[in-house]
């Protein structure tokens, strides 16, 4: 039989070219995600920025670490504290120590410059180093030097931090837009700095350090000495490059994942379409005295010639589109701009044989059912299917549709929350829409019978031809709305989750939302204690100023884990601004030795005392003074300024007084913080505000995994109606015999395509659907006010997509047949 297929390979190689197309496009996808993944796992090491020329760089206490039995546990500081004035002393007996400050400073009144700045002071800069090309240093408390050269010597610039006089600049780096003060008015503008350049010997330095500890001098404790490459820790995050490449290591996984299931569902479905057209041949086979088991091994053998060179194909168009998509991601602000595809061989490999395996066991079951023609089948002249549905399609379509259900009835019954995390929205369609696709002909000649209800009761036999060929070829439909509804599917569950998701959260952060106005700090800073009063002095006005801040609770004894603070100054007036979603507790019993927690800590009884480390690291024992409900996972918790040492107030919530007029109170309150670059928002721009900026990361990221899966079952769309319309010659010449012209024949496989692309869009909406109510059920029991989010747009889009691209190609193989003449050959 390997005579056999080869020689079925070479002279019907037209029937194979959907299943060939499909799978070097899948093996390619597969291969530029497995490319694009192994570049984020070896990422350079950055080098020292800012302290590049530094001999050592001290730095104060910026990670908590806890012991347990399992191990030491890290995390980082919400508020890093100083270097302690003690070690301070000891080390300027080594040599010249430098305390180095960074502030934000931003250009007013449509300046020319950069928007954002940071402030240092002057005698940091040799640290980097920076070299005056023009000018000279700053001496007076106005008198600047910038980085670029955006100013010249003599310019004045109005910033957020007064008048400014340009006196000299000095060649950008590229890693930030500086701005020099004197260190005296550096020093005033940012009081606290957390880190200190020695010019000293590392061992020296580390001695002295240690010798601190060692003599138990106050916060010496986990005080680091930064040396060499260690120094780039002294940057402004340090950690950005591996943050995002995480997050392109999530996007990449997850395309990879995507990937893989759209290539097996569509090359499983491209092969049994195949092999269905074939019974004929199959049953002239049998009469010949082929045996079941040679004709399973003859599909098997096809497949695996069909998967070896695809798999080849798709390797070497991986390697042309891998580079591409490195540029795209950089494009668009995912990745690093030295982010670049490397020269690893394993993705090659995994791409390679994931191709073939694909190939071998989208052939399994069609070989099995090849196996299962009889010799009547030679005879057969009827185009009706009168069984789509074998015993192990019902098997497996059923236990993926049970085992989806099931899964979401349990997820929802135990932790109701573990349906709002990305692995979870992404993963948890897939059985759902497998199961849709297996099940699919049982549901295809109702639902095309519905949808075709009045085209085939409208004038002409278009609509009503239409109609009976759609739902007599059930596997040709199947075949064909499969690439439809795993787009529609993927579409409608992943965008739809991210938009349920983040209106969720917007509407959690407007039912919190009790404030007429809401007053942020620039991004970065907060307010000093002179622009507190500034607002306090507003007529009108009642505030509640909060600050940023974090706490750290070890969990089951090993579990260090970090929730996101407010630090709320005046406990007696947060109830005026805020509404928190309380399950338990009163907000008016916070105080400064409690806390108010939510229902995900794992002690969450109000009354009980929990110990807690607090921004700074500092260990302390509060009281649970009420408990949030869990909501989306961002309602965090709250405690009092005094539990936030050091943390600035960033943003202030104003309720207004009896009385008060609200233009006037606006008008003050953007009066007072105008010379620090503060906003002032009403309580519902804030919340819209707060929507526009979540996500953004993550909806781009599907957007790339989506136009991927797209492009994959648009080429199987395409591949699919050509073949299916190609062997429908003997159809069409009928009509055309009994008199329909070219014209209404192109209208007819206009009508079909149409009709074949709505079932797979209905069926892959009934799928989102269940997907998106499933999460509005984990909103429901989470007490989030939110209901699941269809994006119509993005769905429609696709859909028509789909459409447009099945009727082209029903139409472009019909019109190359229409141009034969019309003989019918027995």
């Amino acid at each position: 039989m390997l005579t056999t297929a080869l020689h079925t390979l070479r002279t019907r190689w037209v029937a194979f070219t959907a299943s060939f197309v499909a799978l070097s496009l899948g093996v390619a996808l597969l291969a530029v995600s497995g490319l694009a993944l192994a570049a984020t796992l070896d990422a350079p090491d950055r080098k020292p920025e800012r302290f590049a020329a530094a001999p050592v760089v001290v730095r104060g206490q910026d990670t908590l670490r806890v012991p347990t039995p399992s191990g030491e546990r890290t995390e980082e500081l919400a508020r890093p504290r100083a270097v302690p004035d003690a070690v301070v002393a000891r080390l300027k007996r080594l040599g010249t120590v430098v305390e180095d400050r960074s502030f934000p400073v931003r250009v007013r009144g449509g300046g020319h410059g950069p928007g954002e700045l940071v402030g240092h002071p002057w005698s940091t800069a040799a640290f980097a180093p920076y070299r005056i090309d023009a000018g000279r240093a700053p001496r007076a408390a106005d008198e600047v030097v910038v980085t670029g050269g955006w100013a010249a010597p003599g310019e004045r610039v109005r910033t957020d931090r007064g008048t400014l006089r340009v006196v000299g600049t000095v060649p950008g780096r590229g890693f930030e837009d500086a701005v020099f003060f004197t260190d005296a008015r550096a020093a005033r503008l940012a009081p606290v700095g957390v880190q200190v350049a020695v010019d000293a010997e590392v061992s020296a330095v580390r001695k002295a350090v240690r010798d601190a500890g060692r003599d138990s001098a106050p916060g010496s404790a986990g005080v680091r000495v930064l040396a060499g490459d260690d120094r780039r820790y002294a940057d402004a995050d340090p950690d950005r490059d591996r943050e995002a490449l995480t997050g392109l290591n999530a996007l990449f996984g997850t395309a990879g994942g995507v990937t893989a299931f759209v290539s097996v569902f569509v090359v499983a479905s491209t092969f049994a379409f195949a092999v269905d057209r074939r019974r004929r041949e199959f049953g002239l086979l049998r009469t010949a005295g082929a045996t079941p088991g040679q004709l399973r091994r003859t599909v098997l053998t096809e497949a695996l010639g069909v998967g070896v060179l695809a798999s080849a194909a798709g390797c070497v168009l991986g390697a042309y589109a891998a580079p591409q998509l490195a540029a795209l991601v950089v494009e668009e602000g995912l990745a690093p701009a030295w982010f670049t595809i490397g020269d690893h061989t394993w993705p090659y490999h995994a791409a390679f044989w994931t191709g073939l395996v694909v190939a071998l066991c989208g052939a399994t079951a069609a070989a099995w059912r090849a196996g299962r023609t009889g010799p009547v089948e030679a005879l057969r002249e009827a185009s009706v299917d009168t069984r789509a549905m074998t015993r192990g399609r019902w098997v497996c379509g059923a236990g993926l549709l049970l085992t989806a259900l099931v899964t979401l009835v349990l997820a929802l019954a135990d932790d109701p929350g573990d349906l709002l995390h990305r692995k979870t929205y992404v993963s948890r369609p897939m059985p759902l829409i497998a199961a849709a696709a297996l099940l699919a002909p049982v549901v295809v000649r109702p639902t095309a019978r519905l949808l075709t209800w009045l085209p085939a009761r409208l004038p002409g036999a278009t609509g009503l031809l239409a109609r009976e060929n759609t739902v007599a070829g059930v596997r040709r439909t199947a075949a064909v709305a499969a690439p439809v509804l795993v787009t529609v599917a993927l579409t409608g569950s992943l965008l739809g989750a991210v938009a349920t998701l983040n209106g969720a959260k917007a509407a959690e952060v407007r039912e919190r939302t009790a404030a007429a106005f809401v007053v942020t700090a620039p991004s970065g800073a907060g307010f000093d204690a002179a622009t507190v009063d500034r607002l306090r002095a507003v007529p009108g006005a009642e505030l509640s100023p909060t600050s940023s801040s974090a706490v750290y609770v070890l969990e089951d004894g090993v579990a260090l884990v970090r929730s996101d603070a407010r630090a709320v100054a005046a406990p007696e007036r947060l109830t005026a601004t805020t509404r928190l979603p309380l399950a338990a507790g009163k907000v008016s019993d916070l105080d400064d030795h409690s806390i108010i927690v939510n229902e995900e800590w794992e002690e969450h009884t109000v009354g009980r005392r929990v110990r807690v480390w607090l921004g700074d690291g500092t260990l302390k024992t509060l009281r649970i003074a009420a408990v949030m409900h869990t909501g989306t996972g961002d309602n965090g918790v709250y405690v009092t300024a005094a539990n936030a040492a050091g943390a600035p107030v960033d943003r202030v919530d104003v309720a207004l007084a009896d009385g008060a007029d609200a233009d006037t109170v606006a008008a003050g309150l953007r009066g007072a913080v105008a010379s620090v670059g503060g906003r002032v928002s009403s309580g519902d721009e804030w919340a819209e505000a707060a929507l526009a900026e979540s996500g953004g990361i993550t909806r781009t990221g599907l957007f790339v995994v989506l136009g991927i899966a797209l492009l994959y079952t648009g080429i199987s769309v395409v591949n699919t109606m050509l073949t299916a319309t190609s062997d429908r010659v003997r159809d069409l010449t009928v009509l055309r015999l009994t008199g329909a012209t070219d014209a209404q024949v192109l209208r007819l496989l206009a009508a079909e395509s149409l009709t074949v692309a709505a079932v797979g869009t209905l069926l892959g909406l009934l799928v989102a659907g269940l997907n998106l109510a499933g999460m509005g059920a984990a909103l429901h029991l989470l007490a989030v006010p939110a209901a699941p989010v269809v994006p119509w747009a993005a769905v429609a889009t696709t859909a028509g997509t789909c459409a447009a691209l099945t009727v082209a190609a029903s139409l472009a193989s019909a019109t190359l047949l229409v141009r034969r003449r019309a003989v019918v050959r027995e």
